[in-house]
């Protein structure tokens, strides 16, 4: 839901700290002049304009729930006056995109429109690929019961919303430098790793380096932070995490 919660004046939701104000979860991902989003929530706008992003070369979604989905109407600004009739490609599996393309169905419509609308090419996902300059895998991750999708970028992982990891993904997750990967809250959950569970992949996986997303007001930034390892600490928004250019 974000942080603040609406209505909730616990600590965390009315702390001065802006790290612990959180909108949906996203990422960018850029090398080499090419930018990458991950995920489209309903945040999308503002995420946008505070990272000054003027360009995107494609969408990855991990899933089609609202909070990773929501936004995809204002990618417009990105596809509005492109020569050729230029789209914006999104990947995902099958599911997500069928429910893409179904929640926003106007913007697949091929009959001539009056109004703007965002100009998309849905991708299925079929094995690794490369876009611009960067080379682009992914695994299957367990969201409780439904299978999404995580990605990997070189020595970077990323993983938003798993409850369990498949041994088929563990193997592909090992050699990386930097984890960004779920961790909820303390408390369990049925569809979404805990903070113990989240810290015991990162000690089986050994990246250098995690740092844990979506993230409700049950964790504050600081104090959360001081009970975690060195190697496995909250992100916070606006966070930028360089990796070494050779990958």
């Amino acid at each position: 839901m974000g942080v603040p919660v609406i209505g909730c004046d616990c600590p965390v939701c009315t702390s001065p700290d802006p790290r612990n104000k959180r909108l949906r979860t996203s990422a960018l991902i850029e090398a080499g002049g090419t930018t990458i989003l991950i995920d489209a929530g309903p945040d999308l706008r503002t995420q946008m304009l505070r990272a000054q992003v003027r360009h995107l070369d494609a969408i990855l979604l991990t899933h089609a729930h609202a909070d990773h989905v929501g936004g995809i109407d204002d990618l417009r600004p990105f596809t509005m006056g492109q020569a050729h009739g230029r789209s914006l490609p999104i990947y995902g599996n099958t599911a997500t995109l069928d429910r893409v393309r179904h929640q926003y169905d106007y913007a697949f419509d091929p009959a001539p429109s009056l109004s703007t609308r965002p100009r998309l090419e849905l991708r299925p996902l079929d094995g690794p690929f490369q876009i611009g300059a960067i080379g682009v895998d992914y695994f299957d991750v367990l969201h409780g019961p439904q299978a999404i999708v995580g990605y990997r970028f070189g020595r970077l992982g990323y993983i938003t919303d798993g409850k369990s990891l498949p041994e088929a993904t563990m193997q592909k997750l090992h050699g990386l430098d930097v984890l960004v990967i779920n961790a909820l809250r303390y408390q369990d959950h049925p569809l979404h790793f805990t903070v113990e569970q989240a810290v015991a992949i990162v000690k089986e996986l050994q990246p250098r380096q995690a740092y844990f997303v979506h993230i409700t007001h049950d964790l504050e930034h600081t104090t959360t932070n001081a009970a975690l390892p060195r190697y496995a600490q909250l992100a916070y928004d606006g966070q930028v995490v360089d990796i070494p250019d050779d990958v």
